[in-house]
């Protein structure tokens, strides 16, 4: 009985490690002729949009992923092949802001402000994409992400109508953990769009691109707290502020 009930259990695992990765293989077979790894033949859009993720690891070192995409909106801008450039990232914490911080680097390495637009409810790739239709108006636009991501993007993209294409940037070489956790991602876009049929967290009021987007000179990037630096400063701050009421009773 229980070696029935053993290959049993395995034959189900089979069947859905096999599901998986078949679900993963049509996924980048339906979004291949949507990207373009040479920025020279890529055709021209007024909009590039470049997915947001964390510029730093948690090593304190620069992370590649962020350095690629960086890089791959800079020649997409510079070889005019889109006009604006749309941050699209997590602004979910006061110390920790995605499209700042690409803002500030994009200025750094020449691009105009007046060419950035800032989405500060990027929470997800799907609420990235849906964004820049329903709020930014725009629904032929340049994704800019490694190939794994662009493919992904697509095909939310794909099932929403969206008519994008996709700049694939290199990506770094120790990446199998992160090409494992992607079929995991893919099959929670399909459970979104199919299943769930889920919408962007936020969407609001449409601001077609160009829309000026003013900045504050001293708005937050990061790193100057991680996460959990910050919760550990929260703590201390409250023990401070508990150790005041007794003194400030006296």
């Amino acid at each position: 009985m229980w070696r029935r009930l053993i290959y049993g259990i395995l034959t189900v695992a089979i069947l859905l490690a096999v599901t998986a990765i078949g679900l993963d293989r049509w996924i980048s077979w339906k979004t291949a002729p949507y990207i373009y790894e040479d920025v020279q033949d890529l055709p021209h859009r007024q909009v590039g949009v470049v997915l947001g993720t964390a510029k730093y690891v948690s090593t304190g070192t620069i992370n590649q992923y962020y350095r690629y995409r960086i890089q791959g909106a800079l020649n997409a801008y510079n070889s005019n092949k889109v006009n604006y450039l749309l941050l699209s990232g997590d602004n979910a914490l006061q110390s920790y802001n995605e499209p700042v911080t690409m803002r500030r680097d994009l200025i750094n390495a020449g691009v105009p402000n007046g060419d950035i637009v800032l989405d500060y409810a990027g929470f997800r790739t799907l609420d990235s994409i849906v964004r820049t239709r329903k709020v930014f108006d725009t629904n032929d636009f340049t994704i800019i992400t490694q190939r794994f991501h662009c493919e992904r993007a697509l095909f939310i993209a794909l099932h929403m109508g969206i008519q994008a294409q996709c700049l694939a940037v290199p990506s770094p070489k120790n990446m199998m953990m992160i090409r494992v956790r992607e079929i995991g991602a893919r099959l929670g876009a399909l459970t979104d769009l199919y299943i769930l049929k889920r919408e962007p967290r936020f969407l609001g009021p449409m601001i077609p691109i160009p829309a000026v987007h003013k900045v504050a000179a001293d708005a937050q990037s990061y790193p100057a707290v991680s996460p959990e630096q910050l919760q550990e400063l929260e703590q201390v701050l409250k023990q401070e502020k508990a150790a005041e009421k007794p003194a400030a009773s006296k």
